[in-house]
């Protein structure tokens, strides 16, 4: 019998080392689908309950194992579905491979029932390759290549193949004119970029002369954390870390700040406002605002950066040295040229900041709400946190709690859609964890405004898959308000407008009954003293599980280094009418109590 082109790029799939593609049938992939028949589950057809859900774990899946993701979906509608996803991998510089069909060649340019202009369509989001496969012979080389551009280039790329094609019997290219045969797959290591002697000379003259020299490290310091640690110790600085780069250094080491932003902790702010040097590794983090001030039209600290991508460097702040290069390698080039103050008076501020910072949020924590306090799940959590877990965080008001709470040590992956911080991607990027570390404990933390949009349902892809994953933990944590909390404190702080019912406020439903409902086992928290055990007895649990804790949509997620102008636009919103104003004044001023009482009941 011979093989299809459906059968052969399920082969080149294999060849690629892919094991899942999660994916969602329909016409447009049909001769993909009889293919995946064929193949003996090799790689598997990971049904997902919504094409987006496919992209984003294929996004989770490749943030997490270091390698590539792949999706796959039909023609028309199920290609539309994949952007959100696709536009996260974009945005996180992650790759992904996006397989996609379209309609019969003979109908094309017809209107024909679910054609789209899937060029188009894919042209931004995919624009480091994008190509339709219209005949066998071009197979080979189109999916090599969308391989080793997502790779190479960290970014989503996309193949179409149009219906009738997937079912045509496969030829491969022939040796003769236009006709592209392949390398094959296997992907030469990017070369080591290292500066050249002069720039490193710079760069060390600038961190030299520096007597409060701060590190902002984002994702692509992942693979250097030895070299941060080294030259941090040599330096006597502080780092910080951009949300990505959360799980680049553990919070353990008394001198990591933690995040940094509207979303960061005290002693990044600090470590920021007070420092005369910065040095910047692996991030292209967008908040100028939260990096050393300007005094008169000029930046108050000497900066260097370190990147890999040269077409990033000097975009966020004036850099007085850029050093293109891998971070690893630079990073110990590096080392030798540095000195380093003799005084640490610096050093021990920074780690008295952080250690009292510590000790602010566990009282922030256990203030009373009504009924649990949402930073208390997170703390409970972070107690708990077992060494190799992998965590994905939801965006809207959890990534606050998760940012500045959440405790990294060990082997701690941990990630959220950090630039397009869109809604939704939290459980998929949890599925996506468990396919590429089955032996691994991993953790949702979603809010129930993401669980209500789009992660409700994939509680039945967990229950579907749970039994091909050897450690069976997979606990999703729900944050069950009834509010779409972020935003109605972003009314509040930016626009000076009280909470709006129609716009925020969520239908009720508990998560814990679906979960249960499902086949999972599920709990319900709505006293923050049970919070403990059940963070216990989920990660003890036999299966995959739910916590469906009710928590305070009135505990404020103010920054630590909140302006008075922010502060002005809350109580204006209270005066107009907030309907939860007397309750969350109270939250807000015993939070921020803590702040400066720590020690204080």
């Amino acid at each position: 019998m011979t093989d299809t082109v459906g059968d052969v790029l399920l082969a080149r799939l294999r060849d690629w080392g892919v094991e899942q593609v999660f994916a969602y049938p329909g016409d447009g992939i049909n001769g993909l689908v009889t293919a995946f028949g064929r193949a003996d589950d090799d790689p598997s057809f990971v049904q997902v309950r919504h094409e987006e859900m496919a992209a984003f774990a294929a996004v989770g899946q490749a943030k997490f194992s270091g390698g590539v993701g792949v999706c796959a979906a039909t023609s028309g509608p199920g290609a539309i579905h994949l952007l959100n996803g696709l536009y996260d991998a974009k945005l996180d510089h992650v790759p992904v491979v996006a397989i996609v069909g379209q309609t019969e060649r003979t109908a094309m340019g017809s209107s024909f029932q679910q054609e789209v202009d899937l060029h188009t369509l894919f042209a931004d989001v995919a624009s480091a390759y994008l190509v339709e496969v219209n005949v066998p012979e071009q197979l080979p080389n189109a999916v090599d290549r969308a391989f080793r551009t997502a790779l190479t280039r960290r970014a989503p790329t996309a193949i179409i193949v149009p219906a009738d094609v997937q079912e045509a019997d496969y030829s491969p290219p022939a040796h003769e004119f236009k006709h592209v045969p392949s390398g094959g797959t296997t992907v030469l290591r990017a070369p080591t970029v290292v500066p050249p002697d002069d720039e490193l000379d710079r760069a060390a003259e600038v961190l030299n002369t520096g007597s409060k020299v701060a590190i902002l490290v984002g994702q692509g310091a992942r693979g250097a954390v030895a070299e941060v640690t080294s030259v941090a110790e040599v330096l006597g600085a502080g780092v910080a870390k951009a949300l990505l780069g959360k799980d680049v250094l553990p919070d353990d080491l008394p001198w990591v700040t933690g995040s940094i932003g509207l979303l960061g902790t005290r002693p990044s702010y600090e470590l920021m406002r007070d420092c005369d040097t910065l040095l910047m590794v692996g991030t292209s983090f967008p908040y100028s605002q939260f990096l050393p001030a300007f005094k008169d039209g000029k930046p108050q600290a000497r900066a260097v950066q370190i990147d890999l991508d040269g077409g990033v460097v000097g975009m966020r702040y004036p850099t007085e040295v850029t050093l293109v290069g891998d971070a690893a390698t630079t990073l110990r080039a590096l080392l030798p040229r540095l000195s380093g103050p003799t005084d640490r008076a610096w050093r021990e501020t920074v780690e008295s900041n952080v250690a009292r910072w510590w000790e602010t949020l566990d009282a922030q924590a256990m203030v009373d709400a009504k009924p649990v306090n949402p930073m208390r799940i997170v703390r409970e959590l972070s107690q708990r946190l077992p060494a190799d877990a992998i965590v994905a965080a939801d965006s809207g008001s959890v990534a606050n709690w998760y940012a500045r709470l959440l405790k990294v040590h060990g082997d701690v992956r941990c990630s959220l859609s950090g630039t397009l911080a869109t809604m939704g991607a939290a459980v998929p990027y949890a599925i996506g964890a468990k396919f590429a570390h089955p032996d691994r404990p991993a953790i949702a933390l979603v809010g129930d405004g993401a669980m209500q949009m789009n992660n409700l349902a994939e509680l039945l892809t967990i229950a579907r898959y749970a039994h091909r994953w050897s450690d069976p933990r997979l606990v999703v944590c729900v944050l069950h308000n009834n509010d779409l909390t972020q935003v109605s404190w972003e009314l509040r702080a930016m626009g000076g407008a009280p909470r709006f019912d129609e716009s925020q406020a969520l239908p009720d439903i508990s998560y814990a009954d679906f979960a249960t409902a499902a086949g999972l086992h599920a709990v319900t928290v709505d006293d923050p003293d049970r919070l403990g055990a059940a963070w216990d007895a989920a990660l003890a649990a036999d299966r995959p599980t739910v916590i469906d804790v009710h928590c305070d949509p009135d505990v404020p997620p103010i920054p630590p280094h909140a302006t008075p102008e922010q502060a002005i636009s809350v109580l204006q919103a209270v005066l107009k009418g907030d309907p939860d104003a007397r309750h969350l004044v109270a939250q807000g001023v015993r939070t921020k109590l803590r702040e400066f009482l720590p020690h204080n009941g």
